[in-house]
């Protein structure tokens, strides 16, 4: 099916991060747009201001007619009313992941996989290029802080696009390049485990590389080179390209960047984190590929703003500080409270986490347990289920019990702001994928009324 060809389109699912990157897309075409989705959000307030019709109950008759296709998401249960009729009404349906492979066909697409690192660093990936003069689509899985969206409309024939492994998604891609940033284990409800997710997934994802394409794989990952494919590894201080004598200097790091023979001296970089350093790497070799220039990446690199809810200072000062952090894998949560010890090595960091899926907390329980003991202080919540069922005998108290810290406490998230209201803080991390984010506000004002 040709996206040109399409002049109206239902989402079963709208309101999620990947799906309403696509549904922007197509309205920017001029295709019509209307969608269900759970719950009403910013997010789906923000389509709807756009131009698109959404709805929030599961009613098959707010379904419009002379649908050309329904795009819809795995996080859909069969259940679902209007998924089961339409599942019978003939109308063609696809995946999220069928359809952004058939819009980055028509393009040249750049492809960002791995299980943590992928939407800093698409979004890093984005930047550079606007600035330097590329003018990209992107597909991101947040709202990036120079865009104010997870979709950034372009002209070129160039498509930056965050290659999602949940689902053997990123299968549909045929990207002319692409990045890994990671992979440790994760979704294997899907995988069953590590090695078959590198096998099957990463490794035939790094297959659909289009020949004669390039491949940057973090260093210390062992992948088999794709054949036609040219295969570089990146790092920090390891790495066929890499970032080395890395500094922090009044809130920024600064890194050179090495590749080849050549060294880009004291590139200076606003997000704060070794892991960023990393991802910046990786952004800076792939806008390389497509002729940015130097002077354009150094730019770029002191001018973005980040992504929402990845190192997002909500306060920033010199009385306290509040992070709010997406971080739902223990690598990410490390990562994330390793960042807050290298800005803030003499302050106190309190976390409130909030596990995400009962089968990620079964798998990674004692990854859990061991990141957030790095913390001086943790409040943990229950588990946000998403998709799942509860599974006997899985609760939060599976990474509490685990946890050496003596300054650990299991909160209801109802609980939480009284909790907060009698907790001196000097730098407070929200850490976790489920619904914690709509507590950011409530939580900023409790620490502004102290």
């Amino acid at each position: 099916m040709k996206i040109s060809k399409l002049k109206k389109v239902y989402f079963l699912g709208i309101g999620g991060i990947g799906m309403s990157a696509i549904a922007r897309y197509l309205h920017a075409k001029g295709v019509k747009v209307f969608g269900y989705d759970k719950t009403k959000t910013k997010l789906t307030k923000n389509l709807e201001k756009s131009g698109m019709k959404i709805h929030y109950q599961e009613d098959v008759n707010l379904i419009p007619e002379k649908i050309d296709l329904i795009v819809y998401t795995p996080a859909i249960p069969d259940e679902n009313l209007e998924k089961k009729y339409l599942l019978k009404s003939g109308i063609p349906m696809k995946k999220r992941a069928e359809v952004l492979g058939w819009i980055t066909k028509e393009g040249k697409c750049l492809a960002i996989a791995g299980t943590h690192g992928k939407t800093t660093t698409s979004a890093i990936l984005t930047h550079l290029l606007k600035v330097g003069g590329v003018d990209c689509n992107a597909f991101l899985g947040g709202i990036a802080g120079n865009y104010k969206s997870n979709f950034v409309p372009g002209r070129s024939k160039i498509m930056v696009v965050e290659a999602d492994e949940y689902d053997r998604s990123f299968l549909h891609l045929d990207p002319y390049a692409a990045v890994i940033t990671s992979m440790d284990p994760d979704h294997l409800d899907i995988y069953q485990d590590g090695e078959n997710m590198v096998s099957s997934g990463f490794g035939a994802f790094a297959r659909k590389i289009q020949q004669g394409g390039h491949l940057y794989l973090k260093d210390g990952l062992t992948l088999r080179k794709p054949n036609g494919v040219n295969k570089s590894s990146y790092g920090v201080e390891s790495g066929e390209v890499c970032a080395r004598n890395v500094k922090v200097k009044k809130g920024y790091f600064h890194f050179d960047y090495c590749f080849g023979n050549k060294i880009w001296s004291d590139l200076k970089f606003s997000l704060p984190g070794l892991h960023n350093v990393e991802n910046a790497v990786a952004a800076i070799s792939l806008a390389r590929l497509v002729k940015v220039k130097e002077a354009d990446i150094r730019r770029g690199l002191v001018s973005f703003k980040g992504v929402k809810r990845r190192f997002e200072f909500i306060i920033r000062n010199t009385k306290q500080v509040y992070i709010d952090d997406y971080a739902h894998h223990p690598t990410e949560l490390s990562a994330a409270i390793s960042a807050a010890r290298m800005l803030y090595p003499e302050k106190k960091i309190t976390g409130i986490f909030q596990p995400h899926l009962f089968s990620r907390t079964r798998d990674f329980k004692r990854g859990f347990a061991k990141a957030l003991d790095r913390l001086d202080e943790i409040i943990l919540l229950p588990i946000y289920p998403a998709r799942e069922k509860p599974m006997k005998g899985v609760t939060s108290n599976s990474i509490f019990d685990l946890m050496k810290s003596k300054n650990k406490n299991i909160v209801k998230k109802e609980d939480l702001i009284g909790f907060l209201k009698n907790k001196k803080t000097e730098v407070l991390m929200s850490l976790g994928a489920g619904d914690i984010d709509t507590e950011v506000k409530r939580i900023k004002k409790i620490l502004i009324s102290k």
